[in-house]
């Protein structure tokens, strides 16, 4: 039987290959949408004007940070453990610190540009 460390490892393997996937999914319509702005001649200003209040694209772009701060903590951690030699318990706070920074700036960017300033 595996013990609790090893499960877990394999339990943010997996999370980071699911993290991936679904990221795939929302980097492909970011393109789009980008390549379409672009091609359609639209300024930033315009194209901030269509993000100004859109539910959609504010809940979109919140659950796309939530992945990218996920996806990028495990990646980190294993980093940290396998080049650096730290211990797992540093690893582990150094990863959270991360993600919790990627979700702060990253949603507080979202806000800022669904809904106008700073959070």
């Amino acid at each position: 039987m595996m013990n609790s460390h090893a499960i877990k490892s394999v339990r943010r393997w997996y999370w980071q290959r699911v993290t991936a996937m679904v990221m795939t999914v929302f980097v492909l319509i970011h393109i789009v949408v980008i390549v379409y702005a672009i091609q359609g001649g639209l300024s930033a200003e315009e194209i901030l004007a269509r993000t100004r209040a859109s539910l959609i694209w504010g809940l979109f772009y919140t659950v796309f940070v939530g992945l990218v701060a996920v996806h990028a903590s495990i990646g980190s951690r294993t980093v940290l453990l396998e080049w650096f030699r730290l211990k797992d318990s540093t690893a582990g706070i150094a990863a959270n610190l991360l993600a919790l920074a990627l979700l702060v700036l990253g949603w507080r960017a979202v806000w800022a540009v669904t809904f106008g300033g700073a959070a």
